[in-house]
């Protein structure tokens, strides 16, 4: 059954709508980016396992003490604009190995194909968070996790800061097993497939391209 997980937390609320902002600068928005991808991070990773062990604290022993269970993460930028969201996840998971994948449409069959796939040689025994700012058509999105699940993946998780309708119901359909959450779910798509009102193009604006 799809989930799709909405943030209401007012600090990330109040980030993306400085994330919107056209006069924001690209260093500005760069930190944004890893802000909101650190806020985020928090709920994506709630239902890690948890065990009990026995430590010493100044005052006593106690044997109820919780740490993670060692369950190993990856995190899979979709290039390019999913590596601006690298840096703020690993300041909250700091031993999670990072993979890439790039994906260009093909002008004839518009399609998504693959040009780029380097991952972590244990992929499969992780649970995959593939990240990417923007869920707008939802075609490479959806496409990027069905070539993960290709590889054998099978525990993969969607982290995008703003997703239009079209796009979330896109990835939701395909891959109902994988869970989407999502900073803000905005209006719609133009007729240009930019999401409404959106933010412009989240890559030229995290490495000031145009």
């Amino acid at each position: 059954m799809a989930q799709f997980f909405l943030f209401d937390h007012p600090l990330i609320q109040h980030k993306i709508s400085m994330l919107r902002d056209k006069n924001t600068s690209t260093k500005e928005f760069r930190e944004l980016v890893q802000e909101l991808s650190m806020l985020m991070a928090y709920e994506v990773t709630r239902d890690l396992p948890l065990k009990e062990v026995t430590i010493e604290t100044p005052v006593a022993t106690t044997s109820t003490a919780k740490v993670l269970e060692g369950k190993k993460i990856a995190l899979v930028p979709i290039l390019r604009a999913g590596l601006g969201m690298v840096d703020g996840m690993l300041s909250i998971v700091p031993n999670a190995k990072v993979g890439h994948i790039g994906l260009y449409r093909d002008p004839n069959t518009l399609k998504p194909v693959e040009y780029y796939c380097k991952l972590p040689e244990d992929i499969v025994e992780r649970e995959v968070v593939v990240l990417d700012p923007m869920l707008a058509t939802g075609g490479s999105s959806s496409a990027a996790i069905q070539f993960l699940k290709d590889r054998g993946i099978k525990n993969i998780k969607f982290v995008c800061l703003i997703a239009a309708p079209e796009g979330a119901e896109r990835v939701m359909k395909d891959h109902p097993d994988v869970p989407v959450f999502c900073a803000a779910k905005d209006e719609k798509l133009n007729d240009h497939g930019y999401i409404i009102p959106g933010l412009g193009d989240a890559g030229d604006r995290l490495f000031g391209t145009n």
